[in-house]
């Protein structure tokens, strides 16, 4: 079966991509040709399934020390591969193609757990990295060869595991002549800064900081659990930002520390932001505001990492945007008037979704696997050397 793969011209995958927004599953249906940097990719359908209240809420208890458990994480491992397992088989329907034309199934998993740097006092917690959603089960539901698992093999060569995206960033949006960053506004913020010509050791690529992740929070929260985002930052526009507020937020350490860096849930996540919230609710802020202040936060943010991380040495001309936070009309408003002299985009203006870039990515790297190429940045992710990361799991 994987000689055959090897043999062909083109390859026909699903990535999978579930992100720290906790939103859904995205799936995309691929076609790629070439190999390695060369590689020819073509979106050939995408869906996007959203996860329940419920589930969205267990998922966030999983990456809380104070509320997880060994049981929980080992049946969310598998509830969630066997939710997956849908949308790969719903994808592959909605394109008018059969289960039986697909080479590939590749699976970024579910982040709970990711520690980029050993606990000194602790030597029994190393750096290290957790995504559930199991490849077997997921392998063996769909009947397709599956890759999965890719970020422990970057850290055991030195990395952080993460970003990992900015390479199929490189491969699909590289310009001989526009310097472009890359930026993905998930539950985290990620950018990747690809300069006019630039060789892929050329490229500065980290997390940025929060993303959608805490005016998710607010929105929920503010709602009294009605709403579950902000859609389209219509409640953030109708607020005004409290620059006392967002001065004490901006002094968060991980904002001034230097790349490479990587962040999550663990940082940034609903502890976080609830304190944040119970923050702005001393000061007497109305909702309007604090959601307006935590979309500036995530704006200043990423402005403010360009500015000490890439623009000193780096023509930038555009900036092309992913993820939720690229339908969130008040950020991106934002992002523009913060950075006056590039063009802020969202991605689908340079030929690929936005929504789907992430899925796409994944394909790209199982494709590379199979292929024996490594498919890691050291410039993004600081490891020792390139290495190919994944682990294959059998349909029979």
């Amino acid at each position: 079966m994987i000689a055959n793969i090897l043999q062909k011209p083109a390859r026909l995958i699903v990535g999978l991509m579930s992100g720290t927004s906790l939103d859904g599953i995205d799936a995309a249906l691929v076609r790629i040709q070439g190999r390695g940097i060369d590689s020819k990719v073509e979106l050939l359908h995408f869906l996007s399934v959203p996860y329940e209240e419920e589930l969205r809420e267990k998922i966030k208890e999983l990456c809380s020390e104070e509320h997880s458990s060994s049981p929980k994480i080992s049946g969310m491992n598998f509830y969630l591969a066997q939710h997956w397992s849908e949308a790969v088989k719903e994808v592959v329907r909605e394109a008018g193609l059969s289960m039986a034309d697909i080479d590939l199934v590749s699976s970024h998993g579910q982040t709970i757990w990711h520690m980029p740097e050993a606990d000194p006092l602790n030597p029994y917690r190393p750096k290290s990295t957790l995504q559930i959603g199991d490849l077997s089960v997921l392998s063996k539901a769909t009947g397709i060869l599956t890759v999965g698992d890719f970020r422990p093999a970057d850290m055991a060569v030195g990395g952080h595991g993460a970003p990992l995206t900015p390479y199929a960033d490189y491969i699909m949006f590289r310009h001989k002549e526009k310097g472009r960053i890359l930026q993905n506004i998930g539950g985290i913020g990620n950018c990747a800064s690809i300069p006019a010509g630039a060789a892929p050791e050329q490229i500065i690529a980290f997390d940025t900081g929060p993303g959608n992740m805490i005016i998710d929070q607010a929105a929920y929260e503010l709602s009294e659990g009605r709403l579950s985002y902000d859609r389209g930052g219509e409640w953030a526009s109708q607020g005004k930002v409290d620059e006392g507020l967002l001065g004490e937020m901006m002094k968060h350490p991980y904002l001034s520390k230097p790349p490479v860096k990587t962040t999550g849930r663990e940082e940034f996540g609903k502890e976080y932001a609830s304190g944040w919230i119970r923050r702005a609710v001393e000061k007497q802020l109305a909702p309007q505001d604090i959601m307006a202040t935590f979309t500036a936060f995530t704006a200043r943010t990423i402005a403010a990492s360009y500015r000490d991380f890439i623009l000193p040495g780096t023509r930038i001309d555009e900036v092309l945007v992913s993820g939720g936070g690229a339908h969130n009309a008040a950020l991106m408003k934002m992002l523009a008037e913060l950075l006056p002299e590039q063009k802020i985009m969202a991605s689908d203006e340079a030929g690929v979704s936005g929504d789907a870039k992430e899925a796409v990515a994944f394909a790209v790297f199982a494709d590379h696997y199979i292929h024996g190429v490594p498919n890691n940045l050291i410039s993004a992710t600081g490891a020792d050397r390139p290495a190919v990361m994944g682990k294959l799991a059998l349909p029979w």
